[in-house]
């Protein structure tokens, strides 16, 4: 999309974080907002624990160094710190490095694939009962003809 004239140069917003969508151009902070209601951006302290291998200290610090931001939340009257998923992967890149993180991703990912195949496999196992005894079902109604 080219810039149009109320925009900044090309170069320029880069550097301050301009992103160009819709028509509309939004300055960063307004992105950073949306960036928190968008599904799978954020993710809990508990989530961020297993799925990276981070401490709750480290969580701490990297918020209180300015590294992280968060956002107070509460469920049922269990506090838990909302993090962006962007910031944790770049934390965890900087302190553990890519490979650690590489590996991280790939075992979470596993992991869902495993647990969604456990489901498919009783769903399918469901299924092939059911199928039984409707083709049971079928067969003593033709045989009782």
């Amino acid at each position: 999309m080219p810039a149009s004239a109320s925009s900044p140069p090309a170069d320029k917003r880069a550097n301050i974080g301009w992103v160009e969508g819709r028509g509309e151009i939004m300055m960063s902070m307004e992105f950073r907002d949306e960036e928190w209601g968008r599904k799978g951006t954020t993710l809990s302290d508990k989530t961020a624990r297993s799925e990276f291998g981070l401490t709750q200290d480290e969580i701490i610090s990297a918020i209180n160094a300015g590294k992280l931001q968060y956002r107070p939340a509460s469920i049922h009257g269990n506090p838990w710190l909302r993090l962006l998923r962007r910031e944790v992967e770049e934390f965890v890149r900087i302190q553990r490095g890519d490979r650690y993180l590489r590996e991280r991703q790939a075992r979470t990912e596993l992991a869902g694939i495993n647990r969604e195949l456990k489901q498919l496999r009783t769903r399918l196992a469901a299924l092939e009962e059911r199928r039984t005894a409707l083709l049971y079902e079928l067969d003593e109604q033709i045989s009782s003809r």
